[in-house]
């Protein structure tokens, strides 16, 4: 070889190694935040055909909306794959409270269970808030729905004399439960038996946990300022469990409970204690096959807000986050929002009407079955301290036979 060939060869090997050793190296820090500092991580673009999955955990109530509109949606967003899944509202927060559950979003039924798990979920401090307090990850209402009794109509008629007005009373009601008479105790027909009372089990479904604030509430004659003092009076305490001695079964699960209003009548259930929405979804199918069904409202309700959050975990990745926000967004849309009219609900946002020219609207199309677009006056949820006592006090004292 040639002097001149061997100088060429060894300057490509050198080269060659120098890049070899470099290609492994940090690139450069100009720009890079100083020792002891961390950059911002800004949620990466999606690459072409990637897919991001979040969950969506929700209460069961409002399965029928939330599936039509994930439907809807995924057509949409094909670069968003989004699971579903329905769970009452206290079995889900207790649920993630555990880290049984670890979804991307959660909407419970109310704020009042989404109040409690946040309050429990404080007191680990170490991982900081899970819902944020302002912005689009804020918790907001998604639909509305007020509590009511449902009843079917020749029942009604005599708990509302008895009553001495226009709508059902919860004394008049507790009167009639533990009357050893039954129906004729307050003028029924003793072929009805006794009275047979329904609502769901409140430390796992919203619905039952509403039907005891409310009872409460009408007991002491309050629409707000419920305090834990007034659940430890052993006079409210005997009346209350007087009153649920006359719910033969306390089901998980509010759509369940209706169903089997529905299906098996008046030897299952006299009155029930529902949303509205679920009794919009089920009127129909109960006239003509026990008689009629009614709608009745009580003289203070509970609003079900059904809020829905984006949640501030350590399992919600940045590109999560802006997937749910979007779904989040879709929810809301105004016309999402007026769909929300077919399966019951009261939409969230205050510019879409609830009556409507709409035939099929059902609170036109079943205004004679006792659905009406004005509500009664609306009681206060009390603190989470005094919701939690009496969750306590109906499984150590107010269920017990």
């Amino acid at each position: 070889m040639t002097p001149r060939f061997l100088i060429i060869i060894g300057v490509v090997v050198a080269l060659g190694g120098v890049l070899y050793l470099t290609s492994g190296r940090a690139p450069s820090s100009r720009g890079a935040p100083e020792a002891g500092t961390s950059a911002p991580v800004a949620p990466r673009p999606p690459r072409p055909g990637e897919v991001t999955e979040i969950s969506f955990l929700y209460g069961t109530e409002k399965k029928d909306w939330v599936e039509a509109a994930a439907e809807a949606f995924q057509r949409k967003h094909p670069s968003i794959r989004l699971k579903l899944l329905g769970m009452g509202s206290l079995d889900a927060a207790q649920a993630i409270l555990d880290g049984r559950e670890k979804p991307t979003v959660w909407s419970p039924a109310d704020s009042a269970v989404l109040r409690l798990l946040a309050a429990d979920w404080a007191t680990d401090t170490e991982r900081g808030p899970l819902f944020a307090s302002h912005g689009e990850e804020a918790p907001a209402p998604l639909v509305i729905t007020p509590l009511v009794f449902v009843v079917w109509e020749d029942r009604a008629e005599v708990l509302k004399k008895a009553s001495g007005g226009g709508t059902v009373s919860w004394k008049v009601l507790q009167k009639a439960v533990t009357s050893p008479q039954g129906w004729p105790a307050i003028g029924g027909r003793p072929e009805w038996g006794f009275v047979k009372l329904g609502h769901t089990d409140p430390t796992r479904s919203n619905s039952g946990l509403q039907t005891l604030l409310l009872a409460t509430l009408e007991y002491y004659g309050k629409r707000a300022g419920l305090t834990v003092e007034d659940l430890l009076d052993p006079r409210y305490q005997d009346w209350m469990k007087a009153l649920e001695r006359g719910v033969t079964r306390f089901e998980p699960s509010t759509g369940t409970f209706m169903a089997d209003m529905v299906r098996f009548g008046p030897s299952r259930y006299d009155i029930a204690v529902v949303y509205e929405s679920l009794a919009i979804s089920q009127l129909s199918h109960a006239q003509g096959r026990w008689g009629d069904l009614r709608v009745y409202y009580p003289s203070l309700t509970l609003w079900s807000d059904h809020p829905a959050a984006v949640l501030q975990a350590d399992w919600v990745t940045p590109s999560q986050r802006e997937a749910a926000l979007e779904w989040l967004r879709y929810l809301r849309s105004r016309p999402v929002q007026e769909r929300a009219l077919a399966f019951g609900f009261r939409p969230a946002d205050p510019t879409v009407p609830v009556k409507t020219q709409d035939p099929a609207n059902p609170f036109t199309r079943l205004a004679s079955h006792g659905v009406s677009v004005d509500v009664p006056p609306v009681a206060e949820v009390p603190q989470p301290s005094v919701v939690r006592e009496l969750l306590a006090l109906w499984t150590r004292v107010l269920a017990s036979r």
